[in-house]
């Protein structure tokens, strides 16, 4: 046998043996890291408290080291991934650092991609992994343009598993991908409108909804049907549990009514 087939021969030979040693001592690693349903049940409570608290950046940022923490001690499950995803969503929106923010929700992207692969059935996982992904097209337009597709088909997995998912949702992720890709990206405000309208029909207490329809509505000249969209966020009784994020549909329903229909 020649010398060089000889080396290449055992190079072949050390490299799947040094594979072998590496998926062995992985395997080996998973198997002793076993499920504290316990700690993970104490962690989603107090995590959960937290949340709650979420006006308080810090309460939130309390809740993300919290499940983080659970997430190293346990080996991937689908209660600790889908809400590390929700809360690294919530807590990106508050940072105002754009890198910091953009690795807050590559984090929660992540996490909501974990949590979809545990449980194919559920809506959390998508849904939070596409509300992610589109804040990171947000920052970064150029990932937005790759990612569109994502975003679709992920939350159109959320309708197909549970359509009034997060006060129906899924349906504003997608009539936003509509609203900011109007023009040469192939948006349409009236599919967006459509969207919402449908999502309306079940839910009529998401801020949200009212408050993008307003803006598809506008995008089409519809001042009429906007205003009303707009008054329906000031005359409507918050969620429990998100009024933070009605007030800030609020604020930006008064800017626009006071902008634009004051007279």
């Amino acid at each position: 046998m020649r010398a060089s087939t000889v080396y290449i021969f055992l190079t072949i030979v050390i490299t799947l043996w040094s594979q072998s040693a590496c998926d062995t001592a992985d395997a080996t690693a998973d198997a002793a890291l076993k499920v504290d349903p316990a700690a993970i049940a104490a962690a989603v409570s107090q995590s959960e408290v937290l949340f709650k608290q979420r006006e308080d950046v810090q309460k939130l940022r309390d809740a993300v080291t919290l499940l983080g923490k659970a997430r190293v001690a346990n080996p991937r499950t689908f209660d600790l991934e889908w809400r590390f995803s929700k809360f690294n969503y919530f807590l990106g929106k508050q940072i105002k650092d754009e890198k910091e923010a953009e690795k807050t929700f590559a984090a929660g992207r992540d996490a909501g991609k974990i949590a979809s692969n545990l449980q194919s059935g559920k809506p959390d996982g998508y849904f939070w992994y596409a509300a992610n992904l589109g804040e990171i097209a947000r920052i970064d337009p150029l990932t937005g343009l790759t990612t569109i597709k994502e975003i679709q088909q992920s939350m159109n997995k959320v309708l197909e598993i549970q359509p009034d998912y997060q006060l129906s949702s899924a349906y504003d992720g997608l009539a936003q991908v509509e609203l900011e890709t109007t023009g040469l990206l192939g948006g349409s405000a009236q599919k967006a409108a459509d969207l919402l309208e449908k999502a309306l029909q079940t839910e009529k207490n998401n801020a949200y909804l009212h408050l993008h329809l307003a803006n598809a509505y506008l995008q089409l000249k519809r001042e009429a049907d906007a205003r009303k969209q707009l008054e329906a966020i000031v005359q409507m009784k918050p969620t429990p549990d998100y009024e933070i994020e009605y007030r800030e549909c609020l604020d930006a329903a008064k800017k626009v009514l006071n902008s634009r229909f004051s007279s």
